[in-house]
């Protein structure tokens, strides 16, 4: 079963059994205009949650992205190299950033599921 949680960040965490597929919002996108650049961590890489996981370069500005959920980075999307614009035009499927094996799933319980998440960005 696939699940997908966010944080107040913006950041999401697609699950499908223990690996959770990470990337940024189309509210996040949106933000942050034309994105040009997207630096992503070596696969093996342990993260936290909260940690830095990637950096993301747009037209307007350099911001980061932090890990929703700790783990160990299995895959990351190299599309992302020669066509970051892919985070602009399918946020929450071709423009994913790093699938990570989890290691602490009870994390997933303190993100918002999509009702929540939306209702959040409602009152932004």
């Amino acid at each position: 079963m696939t699940a997908t949680r966010f944080t107040t960040d913006h950041e999401y965490v697609r699950v499908d059994g223990d690996i959770g597929v990470v990337g940024v919002t189309d509210y996040a996108q949106s933000q942050l205009g034309d994105i040009v650049f997207i630096e992503l961590p070596s696969v093996g890489k342990k993260i936290a949650k909260g940690e830095q996981l990637a950096t993301i370069e747009s037209v307007k500005a350099a911001s980061e992205l932090f890990s929703p959920v700790s783990g160990e980075v299995v895959e990351v999307n190299g599309e992302l190299d020669t066509s970051p614009a892919l985070v602009n035009e399918d946020p929450l499927g071709a423009g994913w950033f790093v699938k990570l094996r989890l290691s602490e799933p009870d994390e997933l319980a303190d993100l918002l599921d999509e009702d929540a998440y939306q209702t959040h960005v409602n009152t932004l």
